[in-house]
């Protein structure tokens, strides 16, 4: 007779430290978010974020994330609390740790968190979501051992070698195996964030279309596994269906469609997407100032202001370079106007070129006007030689000419 291969269920999901419980759905989800977060981290680091902008992030996206998959969870199985056939209390839809999270709640509410963090640092909501698209996958994947732990969400009845053993009476099963659904959407997930990383890689995927990447990756692979299980989603003993197909499934086929609009329509968006913050008012030591994707040897505005400023600067041990000696102002002029006769030290930076002349340097007075060194003839001398024709140069004009040939006839 062969022997037929089987996956064991663990024989109890939870364990006591004196009298606080240890649950493993709890530590698989933890760990999933740990995992998710360390990885986040990297990828927003590497991509020119500020450090531990990723752990911020996690705190109020694990917060909102976790109301918001027990939402939906109560939402679509409300008769787990609150029909009149239910078998829990209603108190009981607050128990997390029970099991019960659906993941399309988590992301939904859990982007929220991250909205208002991004908006509060200044950085690119979009930029956020392409980083940590991988690692939501691979925190999923982890995630999904937490059902295995509970013995909950498998599939049908199978004969596969891998599957599933389950109590017999847990949730009506009988004596059997079944398809482990949870192993199938661990694998799905591992090999879809590997998928991401190559191709943000490879093909540049910006601006939200890694994310939607991730949205249409993981609803194709739900849709398909969603179909395989028997659990009773929307009723106490049956899943309530439309058109054949559950409620999960319609839900992926949804965000499926709308994720790829997504991808094409923003497939030429070339606008600037900020992993610092964009108002300059980041940690210290962290540049603090926005940083837009750009070319590698494009360089900011903020890059460049800093850059003239460090350049105004003087050295260590020179002087600083006066530039009130341009226009007259400052201590420079006032230096040239008190000491007659002195040449003014001006600053060798804005130095004007003067052009040399066949005169000697003469000395500078105070009006900065050079001197004459031969005597200054009076008007009325100036006016005796113009009467006698005679210029100043010597040379004679017409009407002298006349006069000097009537006092000497030839």
């Amino acid at each position: 007779m062969p022997l037929v291969a089987s996956i064991p269920s663990p024989p109890q999901g939870v364990w006591y430290l004196g009298p606080i419980p240890i649950r493993a759905y709890a530590l698989c989800i933890v760990l999933g978010v740990i995992i998710a977060v360390w990885m986040s981290e990297r990828r927003w680091r590497a991509r020119g974020g500020a450090p531990g902008t990723m752990i911020d992030i996690a705190v109020p996206a694990v917060i909102f994330g976790l109301i918001g998959g027990r939402l939906y969870h109560v939402i679509t199985d409300w008769q787990l609390y609150f029909g009149p056939e239910a078998p829990n209390e209603p108190y009981e839809a607050l128990f997390i740790w029970n099991g019960g999270l659906g993941i399309w709640g988590a992301v939904a509410l859990g982007a929220v968190g991250v909205w208002l963090t991004c908006r509060k640092r200044g950085i690119s909501l979009s930029a956020v979501a392409d980083t940590v698209a991988p690692g939501i996958a691979i925190g999923q994947a982890i995630g999904r051992w937490g059902n295995w732990f509970n013995q909950e969400l498998y599939g049908g009845p199978t004969d596969l070698p891998w599957g599933l053993e389950i109590d017999i009476n847990k949730d009506g099963t009988v004596d059997g195996l079944y398809h482990p659904t949870f192993l199938y959407e661990s694998i799905w997930n591992l090999v879809l964030a590997f998928v991401l990383i190559w191709a943000g890689k490879r093909f540049t995927l910006r601006h939200g279309r890694l994310f939607a990447l991730y949205v249409a990756g993981y609803t194709l692979g739900r849709f398909w596994i969603e179909g395989l299980r028997i659990d009773p989603v929307g009723g106490v003993d049956h899943a309530v269906t439309f058109l054949s197909l559950r409620i999960n499934q319609w839900t992926a086929i949804v965000l499926f469609v709308a994720a790829l609009a997504f991808f094409f329509a923003t497939r030429g968006k070339d606008t600037v997407e900020y992993v610092l913050p964009r108002d300059g008012s980041g940690p210290p030591g962290e540049g603090a100032s926005a940083d837009p994707a750009h070319a590698a040897d494009q360089a900011d505005e903020a890059d460049t202001v800093r850059d003239a400023d460090t350049a105004e600067k003087p050295a260590d041990g020179e002087p600083a370079k006066a530039d009130a000696s341009a226009t007259g102002d400052g201590p420079a002029a006032d230096t040239a106007s008190d000491e007659p006769g002195k040449p003014a030290e001006t600053a060798k930076t804005d130095e004007v070129p003067v052009a040399k002349t066949d005169e000697a340097e003469a000395p500078v007075a105070k009006t900065g006007e050079p001197v004459k060194d031969e005597p200054v003839k009076d008007e009325a001398a100036q006016n005796d030689a113009k009467d006698d024709g005679v210029k100043d140069d010597g040379v004679k004009d017409d009407a002298g000419a006349v006069r000097e040939e009537e006092k000497n006839p030839r």
